[in-house]
């Protein structure tokens, strides 16, 4: 197994981790396996879906929910230009299966590696894994959530986070990516106190443009 398709696997595996995570809260918020597993395998976007239960769990409405969770899946739209010229693809089926894998773990991964070729292997090696992954990780969570009486008691709310955190690992090692992750959090401490629930994300998303800038400056 080549370095990158083994560094996607972890990641894969350790993200659907994080979807037992979701589908212990699924479960506490009322959500049954059918609708949990629905969510997972057409929305496919953890901080969505993560959004979508946490209204619903606090007692907001389906439309508020939507809102939230399209909301948060707007910074996705930004990765598209990113990765498409690395899948290079003109099959209508084989588009739209990617522009479904077109998440925060794919698009790092793929534009972590040094060539389009490693990259296109990337993207596709880790949005087939993560899938499986994250929708087993779903149906376990629910499965399990039952027998939970306090989740944030086992320290599970903050493992969504950290995943995060972990996306950051291959691109804060150049110079424009450490200048894009300091941005951004700048950015995001700003917007917090400030903005509505959300957005202060979407505001962070901004700071891709000076790392992009910097990129083109510096090739190597």
């Amino acid at each position: 197994m080549t370095p990158h398709r083994r560094e996607s696997f972890v990641l894969a595996l350790a993200t659907g981790l994080v979807g037992v995570t979701f589908g212990v809260f699924a479960d506490s918020a009322g959500f049954s396996l059918a609708q949990a597993m629905v969510l997972s395998s057409l929305t496919f976007t953890g901080a969505s879906q993560f959004a979508a239960v946490s209204v619903i769990g606090s007692g907001g409405t389906p439309l508020a929910a939507v809102g939230s969770a399209l909301l948060l899946a707007a910074r996705n739209s930004l990765y598209g230009p990113v990765v498409a010229p690395l899948l290079r693809t003109k099959s209508l089926g084989r588009r739209a299966v990617a522009a479904h894998f077109v998440i925060d773990e794919t698009t790092a991964m793929a534009t972590a590696q040094k060539d389009p070729e490693a990259g296109r292997d990337a993207f596709w090696f880790t949005g087939v894994w993560l899938f499986i992954f994250w929708n087993l990780g779903t149906m376990a969570g629910v499965v399990a959530g039952s027998s939970l009486e306090d989740p944030q008691a086992w320290g599970l709310d903050a493992a969504f986070p950290a995943a995060f955190v972990v996306l950051l690992v291959p691109h804060i090692k150049t110079r424009p990516g450490q200048s894009t992750a300091a941005l951004g959090a700048l950015i995001a401490l700003v917007a917090v106190p400030l903005v509505p629930v959300g957005l202060p994300m979407l505001l962070a998303a901004l700071a891709v443009g000076l790392g992009w800038w910097m990129q083109r400056g510096d090739p190597s």
